[in-house]
This record gives structure tokens, C-alpha cells and sequence, in this order.
């Protein structure tokens, strides 16, 4: 498989923008390793094999443990999730499958009380923005593999750019 574009160097205004949207939703208060399990899940529903390396690895990174990452996309049948995370997850399920059937009135009724209105906003658009990156992703074909974590970085072993 190849690159179909390299649309950072193709439009850098565009992909300037998104990584703004991206450090804003990362910002917001919700726990990074929900963040984590909601950005790989988003991933893996999307089918975006570049995603999916990038979102383990960081999780990875984070310190969240390969048992709760392997087990991510059959979170209803493993017990190793908490109620908070489970909610957050079939959240992501409607958000991003929200083609389907909308989002219904039982998720939003599941996650309300595991979630203020600031959270559950901020957690919409954390779906939002990894959705919007995995149909770039997948349309112009980034490649999986080169990803490193961004704590690789901040311990000096992986120069940037």
C-alpha cells in the first residue's frame, strides 16, 4: 500500500487548524486515559490502521495496560473497564456510528450520570476530531508504523519532525 497525498505538506492551513482542534480537546479535563481508550476505539470502528498504531502506542506510553487495549473492542464482555469508561465508550460507538441511528436517548440517558455537561461536551468533541482525522487518514492513505508517542519525545529518545 502507499501514501495516496501527503496532505500536511499538500495543505498546511488545514492541518495546522486540526492540530489546534486536536491540542484544544486534549486540554479539557476528562482523564487522559479515557482519552486514550476513546481515540483508539473511535479507530478501530473507523478501520484506521494509522490511528489504531498511533492511539496504542500512546496508551502504551501513558501506561495503560495491553490487557485493557487488547480487550477494547469487546469492552462490553470484559470486566476491566469501569462504569465511567463504559459509558464513554458507547458514547463513542453512537458518535461515531451516528449514521446509523443517530445517537439514542438510552446512550445519552447511560452516560449523563457519569458526566457533566462540560465533560460530555468535551467528550463529543474528542469523538468528533478523531473521526474527522480517521476519514483523512483513510481517504489519503497515511501510513501505519512510524508513529512515536509523544512521551518518547519528551524523554529526548525520538527527535521530532
Amino acid at each position: 500500500m502507499q501514501s495516496r497525498i501527503d496532505y500536511a505538506s499538500v495543505a498546511p492551513e488545514p492541518y495546522r487548524a486540526m492540530l489546534e482542534l486536536s491540542a484544544c480537546v486534549k486540554r479539557s479535563a476528562l482523564e487522559k486515559g479515557l482519552t486514550h481508550l476513546v481515540l483508539l476505539r473511535a479507530s478501530q470502528i473507523n478501520g484506521c490502521a494509522f490511528c489504531i498504531d498511533m492511539h496504542w502506542k500512546e496508551a502504551r506510553a501513558a501506561g495503560e495496560g495491553e490487557q485493557r487495549l487488547y480487550g477494547l473492542s469487546a469492552w462490553r464482555e470484559a470486566p476491566y473497564y469501569t462504569e465511567r469508561e463504559r459509558a464513554a465508550l458507547a458514547w463513542t460507538e453512537a458518535v461515531t456510528l451516528v449514521a446509523e441511528e443517530q445517537v439514542p436517548d438510552s446512550v445519552y440517558e447511560a452516560v449523563r450520570p457519569h458526566f457533566s455537561e462540560r465533560e460530555l461536551t468535551d467528550l463529543t468533541w474528542v469523538v468528533a476530531v478523531i473521526n474527522a482525522w480517521n476519514r483523512v487518514a483513510i481517504a489519503l492513505r497515511k501510513l501505519p508504523g512510524a508513529h512515536e508517542p509523544e512521551a518518547a519525545h519528551a524523554r529526548g529518545k525520538v527527535k521530532p519532525g
